[in-house]
């Protein structure tokens, strides 16, 4: 019998792709499905981008670039850096990688060690916990509570820290509640951190340019005493609709940069050539397709949100950000799972259970506002009218 690693079995998943897959195979047998469930934009990625990529394989960019990314792409993310939040970024301490979450893989191998801790907000991307788990390090779950909105709070996450706190991975605006944590809450984190100055932070700033109700993106690299120490993740996915695109940046502390080049020299050798050149065309091209999905995310989650407040024994806290809504369903009696499951099998909508985001969204579901406002609202109307006419069994009912 093949002897595996031990750590393989406290590798976690992505229940987000294993719905995807399910929906797809329900739609094959023609069912009519919508797609709630995975998040990403519905928006095709804008022609400009596209033509660049095409180009790039017609002019030979078909060989390997540097570990770390081509220059002129490294400088353009340090230019937008520079448009978007006013913050001077050294081109030599961007790199770009195949995807965000390696960017998270390379922040917890380099501070995961047996006997330190890593903090991780809880309900969160999954793949936080999971990492963590796979590491040598011990994952702490900082709650993320529906009454504050889902905003972290800056005493609960201080309260955490610990002299083996060696990361701490924070998320806004936040998937999958929506959530943005005010400027007043971060200001408050990062007075507090001055009395943990061996602690690193990756901020995943994914969803940064998606916030509505006029409030901006604050970053954490916009806080000169965190420069240091402040990894941060971004990309294009969610911004340029470029999910299959795989591509995202770090921006690490300079003393790093070798270290994550050396790592992705091991991982991955480089990012696809033409992805980059499309990469320097989303960044440096009109950002009005930007303002337009934003725009209409705005629309849909307004929308999603009232029209599950509607629905008898759910709430929905209206999303600041991203493009999810989090609504608790502990109040129609199914348990979260079981009637992810059932929404998706008899109702033909695909959401994911909020446990599927840490043990705090038990009593959740995660809808994706990434979809048309027509299908979004057939999706609603659809759940208003299986939750109202579908019985409860007893294994149906919430824990």
């Amino acid at each position: 019998m093949l002897q595996l690693a031990q750590n393989l079995g406290r590798l976690g998943d992505e229940n987000a792709f294993t719905v995807l897959a399910r929906a797809q195979a329900l739609a094959a047998e023609g069912r009519d499905i919508i797609n709630l469930g995975i998040g990403q934009p519905d928006f095709p990625t804008p022609a400009h981008i596209v033509e660049a990529a095409v180009k790039a394989l017609r002019d030979g960019h078909h060989g390997y670039t540097p570990a770390a990314g081509i220059p002129k792409l490294r400088q353009a993310v340090s230019a937008d850096i520079s448009r978007r939040l006013d913050v001077a970024v050294d081109p030599d301490s961007v790199v770009i990688v195949p995807g965000g979450k390696v960017t998270m893989f390379f922040a917890v191998m380099m501070f995961a060690e047996a006997g330190r801790e890593i903090i991780y907000p809880d309900p969160g991307f999954p793949i936080y916990k999971s990492l963590i788990s796979y590491s040598p390090a011990t994952p702490v779950a900082l709650p993320i509570r529906e009454e504050n909105g889902f905003a972290f709070s800056a005493d609960e996450l201080l309260a955490r820290i610990t002299p083996k706190t060696s990361l701490i991975i924070l998320n806004t605006p936040a998937n999958p509640t929506g959530g943005v944590t005010p400027l007043e809450e971060i200001d408050k984190l990062v007075r507090g951190l001055e009395r943990w100055p061996d602690v690193a932070i990756l901020a995943d700033e994914i969803y940064g340019q998606i916030t509505f109700d006029g409030l901006r993106h604050a970053s954490l690299l916009q806080y000169p005493q965190l420069r240091d120490r402040v990894i941060l993740l971004d990309g294009w996915s969610k911004t340029y609709a470029m999910t299959g695109w795989r591509m995202g940046y770090g921006v690490w502390p300079n003393p790093l940069v070798e270290h994550v080049r050396r790592l992705a020299t091991n991982c991955h050798s480089c990012v696809n050539a033409p992805t980059q050149w499309a990469g320097i065309a989303a960044l440096e091209g009109p950002q009005d397709c930007v303002r337009d999905m934003t725009a209409a995310f705005d629309e849909r989650r307004t929308f999603i949100a009232s029209a599950l407040n509607a629905i008898p024994g759910m709430r929905c806290v209206l999303p600041k950000g991203a493009f999810y809504a989090f609504p608790n369903v502990s109040g129609t009696g199914w348990n979260e799972r079981t009637l992810a499951k059932a929404l998706l099998e008899e109702a033909g909508i695909a959401v994911i259970a909020g446990t599927d985001f840490g043990d705090a969204g038990k009593g959740f579901l995660r809808l994706s506002s990434a979809n048309s406002l027509e299908n979004i609202a057939r999706a609603v109307d659809r759940i208003r009218v299986f939750v109202g006419e579908r019985k409860l069994s007893g294994q149906d009912a919430v824990a």
